[in-house]
């Protein structure tokens, strides 16, 4: 069992709601960005999700796509993300999960990806552009170096792709709870916890959100059906409107344990 599975039901045998904040590998800065990390863990974060500066990042709202702005002009790549990463082995509990587009993987070479990827302590990888048709090459590679590959699932996907999504999935399904790109909403609807239940309902890996989970509110309430909340885009505009660093450090450590709090919520 992958280290991300056995996260996972850890959690569901102690009746706790993963939380899996996210970071743009090298923001603001690389000090800033190692402090955030290895403050996850005391804010009451299971797994932690790394995302891959990228010039075109199709899927991602105006605040990732400032924040990897911000990170490619000031030198980060692939190969230095992954270099940060492998600074923790040995330190950090929480398992790790790469966000890249396929660009920047193919670039770099898959094989070589993936398997510097594995020694920089990486157990998943999410392909926002990477189709399951087209997923068969990276699906190998990744299972064999051990490491999930976790596919987006949509509300606009078709009941057939939706079982094939489920179906090719590892470690958990990731539920886009919105229709576009990554950013706030105000509020989840009825029908999303429904679309929700029904996927849990025909997954028998764990079912996390993401996409648009801002507050402590929105957390409790997609985590009383859901079995873990993504938090992203609202970390990195907290970090950017703080400015200063170090007060970026504390003020996400508060956000997140609200969010925690929000979701232990039974």
């Amino acid at each position: 069992m992958n280290v991300i599975a056995q996260t996972l039901a850890r959690c569901a045998d102690n009746k706790r709601k993963a939380l899996l904040p996210f970071l743009t590998a090298g923001y603001p800065d690389e000090k800033t960005f190692l402090r955030l990390l290895e403050d996850f863990g005391d804010a009451g974060a299971d797994l932690v999700e790394i995302g891959i500066p990228f010039s075109d990042p199709l899927a991602d709202g105006p605040v990732i796509q400032q924040a990897s702005q911000h990170a490619l002009e000031h030198g980060m790549t692939v190969a230095r993300t992954l270099g940060l990463l492998r600074s923790l082995n040995g330190t950090y509990p929480a398992p790790r999960i790469l966000m890249s587009y396929y660009n920047p993987v193919r670039a770099y070479g898959l094989q070589r990806f993936v398997d510097h990827a594995q020694s920089a302590g990486v157990s998943g990888l999410i392909v926002p552009d990477l189709i399951w048709e087209e997923g068969a090459e990276v699906e190998r590679v990744c299972r064999d170096n051990g490491i999930d590959l976790i596919y987006l699932l949509a509300r606009t996907s078709s009941p057939q792709r939706r079982r094939q999504i489920i179906r090719k999935s590892r470690g958990f399904v990731y539920l886009v709870s919105v229709t576009g790109v990554t950013g706030a909403k105000t509020s989840f609807s009825p029908s999303i916890l429904n679309w929700i239940r029904r996927v849990k309902q025909e997954s028998t890996l764990p079912v996390c959100v993401g996409f648009g989970i801002t507050t402590p509110a929105q957390a409790q309430q997609v985590s009383r059906v859901a079995d873990g909340v993504i938090v992203g885009s609202a970390i990195i505009d907290l970090i950017r409107h703080t400015g200063d660093p170090g007060r970026a450090v504390g003020r996400v450590r508060d956000f997140l344990r609200q969010i925690r709090k929000g979701i232990d919520h039974d």
